[in-house]
């Protein structure tokens, strides 16, 4: 599994099974250094339906014909774009073209913004994304919460993304903590350093990990690793 990183919590994951993309905030992020149309996957993965994480998905399935995986009432806004979809909820799985996606809770809000009107996009929520044996964490954007032990304890997680901004999301030291609960041995510190509101210093988190025993990853963009 190669996770690549395409800046704030955009992640491409290419497997021999699968190539799948994770909440593709491209066109409107300053730091992705990549378009949509140069993404070829066989699934879009959306945490929440913010404009930073809903970003280009819909382009994105409709340029490689593939199924966009979110929760239900943001499944709903997508499929009425022309979009794919694949309608998922907290604590539900699906197997598909050889990965399974499981959703999870994250505590967070969810809408979408179109001119002055506000529209419900469901709860935020974190996925597991396991290929070929393989489990990804991708906490989407969350609060430190004390069932993120029990999603350790669950399931054999071999790298967690985790967001580090803090303001909108955990911070740093919450995100400390909930690496260690994870129990995942490689951590990627995402949702940072995209806005001035949410700056953090990625290599002194990931020397803070390395302390813990965890290999942690500041990735920029365009930056692989594999697992």
């Amino acid at each position: 599994m190669k996770i690549t990183y395409y800046g704030h919590s955009a992640l491409l994951v290419e497997t021999a099974a699968a190539n799948v993309i994770i909440d593709p905030f491209l066109s409107g992020n300053p730091n992705s250094g990549i378009s949509p149309a140069e993404i070829t996957v066989d699934a879009v993965l959306l945490t929440h339906a913010h404009s930073d994480h809903l970003g280009d998905a819909v382009e994105i399935a409709i340029q490689n014909d593939c199924p966009i995986f979110a929760v239900f009432e943001l499944a709903e806004y997508c499929k009425s774009k022309g979009a794919k979809v694949v309608h998922m909820n907290i604590g539900g799985a699906q197997e598909r073209s050889g990965i399974r996606v499981k959703y999870t809770q994250a505590l967070h809000s969810s809408s979408i913004t179109e001119g002055d009107s506000w529209i419900y996009g469901g709860v935020a929520a974190g996925i597991l994304l396991t290929v070929e044996g393989k489990t990804l964490f991708h906490a989407g954007d969350t609060a430190l919460f004390s069932d993120l032990r029990l999603i350790g304890e669950r399931h054999a997680i071999d790298l967690a993304a985790l967001p580090i901004g803090d303001v909108l999301t955990m911070g740093p030291d919450d995100a400390l903590l909930a690496a260690r609960w994870l129990r995942a041995d490689k951590v990627i510190p995402l949702h940072y350093n995209t806005f001035p509101d949410i700056a953090q210093d990625g290599e002194e988190f990931c020397d803070r990990l390395r302390q813990e025993g965890v290999e942690g990853f500041p990735l920029k963009a365009g930056e692989s690793v594999e697992i």
